[in-house]
């Protein structure tokens, strides 16, 4: 890989099938991010704001370590972390959940972290977002916002 290019390398590790696993994972990692897409070889030109049309420079990705503000468990966190763009993965089958770590180089148009030097490190299996899916309707006000 070149200084500072998008990935360090393409390889996902074997998939994460709970909550519990993956609580694991992020804790094991200075930081560790998400991303919904159809992977990271298809990744390789990064992401597009698709609004303006514009390549972003680097991965647009949720972070799965709290912010310091955060008092609740890590796991709520990170279960509404992944159930946040879910629905990426439900318009297109092709696309899939998976974790990475890298480097971060900005913000995308959301506020979005973006990152280079990009690692991945495992897909999320479909049982660890039935399970992500369950806690955030359990654990949140799931949909709603101040004017509901």
């Amino acid at each position: 890989m070149e200084a500072g290019g998008l990935f360090a390398t393409e390889a996902l590790g074997d998939p994460i099938t709970t909550l519990e696993d993956l609580v694991d994972v992020v804790r094991r990692h200075d930081r560790a991010y998400l991303r919904y897409s159809e992977g990271p070889s298809n990744d390789r030109e990064g992401s597009v704001d698709t609004e303006s049309g514009l390549t972003l420079p680097g991965l647009s990705v949720n972070p799965l370590h709290p912010e310091q503000w955060w008092t609740r468990p890590l796991e709520d966190w990170i279960a509404r972390q992944v159930c946040q763009y879910r629905d990426l993965q439900q318009k297109n089958p092709d696309r899939f959940a998976w974790v990475l770590s890298g480097v971060e180089v900005g913000r995308g148009p959301d506020c979005e972290p973006l990152l280079r030097e990009v690692t991945p490190i495992a897909r999320l299996d479909d049982r660890l977002l039935d399970e992500a899916d369950r806690r955030y309707k359990v654990r949140f006000r799931a949909g709603q916002g101040p004017e509901d």
